[in-house]
């Protein structure tokens, strides 16, 4: 067997192992040499399942997620921005059986605790977008993986994204190298309704229920303004104008309340199996809306369309969980807070098209003053890998601006924030004790543009690691590659 070949095998059997041990079917996994030891049945503390604490939801494609094997870590000497206070100099963190148990300036550890000097380094939570289209949209692009809009009816809300998802994509462990340890991934804009989206953790895996976030509440992808009347109308049918949108809103929204009222006058006669109303995959999304369970992720960029989908959605009595791109949320930042509504938004696109040329680079810094919840997202296979990058020009523009913000409240809009928006925030999001050890260690202030994340735990697992090959997860597609063509 050739060199080339042999390397092949061996990266084959190592990504095999790591995926196995993801998906919790007991096939071994070995720690590389210097790395630190999985715990064992012994050593390992019994702790909360992940996801323990959100809502459990009626699901038939279930995550198999399981956290893979990790011992007790303290991180000592870093700065840490927890994204649920302020910022702490030379202080340290400690993660145990997945979970983060203590921060501060002083921390007990365990004798068997592996020790991390993080002196001049920097730790955060771990990175979460709230608009993504990894594995929807995957790499190798090129219509044989293009699955990420049905664009076949206005109204396609019966589609679910993850049945879209290619694990294999190679985007996954390119943005786990810029921090990126949860993301949404959405269906596409061409459509009022466009399915349901889901919410991953960044993990290896061979399915993707292995790759989904434990007890995540859907979301239901929504789309206004240009791309639905521009799609449809070139089709010579509606809708073709703005007006028709909203229509088309309504009328849906009409026949799901309907539905739901079916369902439950069928569940008050006794919920006879043999009498329950045929099934709808359309309109159980919509239902679930309406029932509070499903969380509307609305594409929209002008203010005034906004502050008619919110009309809507009291007419219909839902909530919006965030409007994404957003560009004109500046316009009604009072509004977004009235009604408890995330802002998703880039930090600086703008123009073009039309319903964005009203887009300002204080965008997200605006929507913060005024005590919103302002989120950077990235809607981009190359902006996810430098999400942080990003959060920094938001915050550069604000301070331009004349707006008071420090780096303790601006990494809270790549971290807790979009943990609320998807409806994570009491389990991920934030260093906090009890919470998901989903941590990165970055070379230095993460919002500079020289910085890197050098090590990065999902669940107190280390699946990065800058500084050792055998931590850097590759993909099918990407074995045998020279390695100048892949760079972290």
């Amino acid at each position: 067997m050739s060199e080339h070949s042999r390397l092949r095998v061996a990266g084959a059997l190592a990504l095999l192992a790591l995926l196995a041990a993801c998906a919790g079917t007991g096939a071994p996994h070995t720690a590389a040499a210097g790395a630190p030891a999985p715990a064992t049945a012994s050593s390992a503390k019994a702790g909360s399942a992940p996801g323990a604490g959100l809502v459990a939801v009626d699901d038939p494609y279930p995550s198999t997620y399981h956290a893979l094997p990790s011992r007790p870590v303290v991180i000592r000497n870093a700065t840490i921005l927890t994204a649920a206070g302020p910022q702490i100099d030379r202080g340290s963190v400690l993660l145990r059986d997945g979970k983060v148990v203590a921060v501060g300036a002083t921390v007990d550890a365990p004798a068997d605790a592996q020790v991390i000097d993080a002196s001049g380094k920097w730790v955060t939570p771990g990175l979460i977008d709230t608009h993504s289209h990894l594995g929807v949209y995957a790499a190798p692009g090129g219509n044989g993986l293009d699955d990420g809009n049905e664009a076949t009816a206005p109204n396609t809300a019966e589609v679910w994204a993850e049945h879209s998802v290619w694990p294999q994509d190679p985007q996954f462990p390119l943005a786990l190298a810029g921090g990126v340890t949860a993301m949404e991934i959405l269906p596409g804009s061409a459509n009022l309704f466009g399915g349901r989206s889901v919410t991953l953790k960044n993990v290896p895996a061979r399915t993707v229920q292995g790759m989904k976030f434990p007890g995540a509440p859907y979301g239901l992808k929504m789309a206004c303004g240009e791309n639905p009347k521009r799609v449809y109308g070139e089709k010579g049918r509606a809708p073709s104008t703005r007006m028709g949108n909203m229509a088309g809103y309504r009328e849906a929204w009409i026949r799901a309340r309907a539905y739901e009222d079916k369902l439950a006058r069928w569940r008050n006669d006794g919920g006879d199996p043999g009498k329950r109303p045929d099934r709808d995959l359309e309109l159980e999304t919509l239902a679930g809306v309406l029932e509070g369970k499903i969380r509307v992720q609305m594409h929209c960029y002008r203010a005034d369309e906004m502050a008619q989908v919110i009309d809507m959605s009291h007419e219909f009595g839902y909530h919006v969980a965030s409007f994404h791109h957003a560009v004109e949320a500046y316009k009604i930042r009072d509004l977004l807070v009235k009604e408890n509504i995330c802002g998703s938004e880039w930090s600086d696109w703008w123009g073009f098209k039309i319903e964005a040329y009203d887009g300002i680079p204080q965008n997200i810094a605006l929507l913060d003053e005024a005590g919103g919840c302002a989120i950077v997202h990235t809607d981009s296979a190359q902006g996810i890998q430098r999400m942080n990058q990003d959060a920094t020009k938001a915050m550069r523009a604000g301070l331009e601006a004349g707006m008071q913000i420090d780096r303790a409240r601006a990494i809270r809009w790549i971290t807790i924030n979009p943990a609320k928006a998807l409806g994570i925030d009491t389990v991920t999001g934030s260093l906090e004790p009890g919470k998901m050890a989903d941590v990165v260690i970055w070379s230095g202030d993460p919002f500079s543009t020289y910085s890197k994340a050098e090590q990065v735990f999902v669940d107190g697992a280390l699946l990065f690691d800058r500084a050792d090959p055998r931590l850097q997860p590759k993909t099918d597609f990407e074995l045998g590659q020279p390695g100048k063509e892949v760079s972290w």
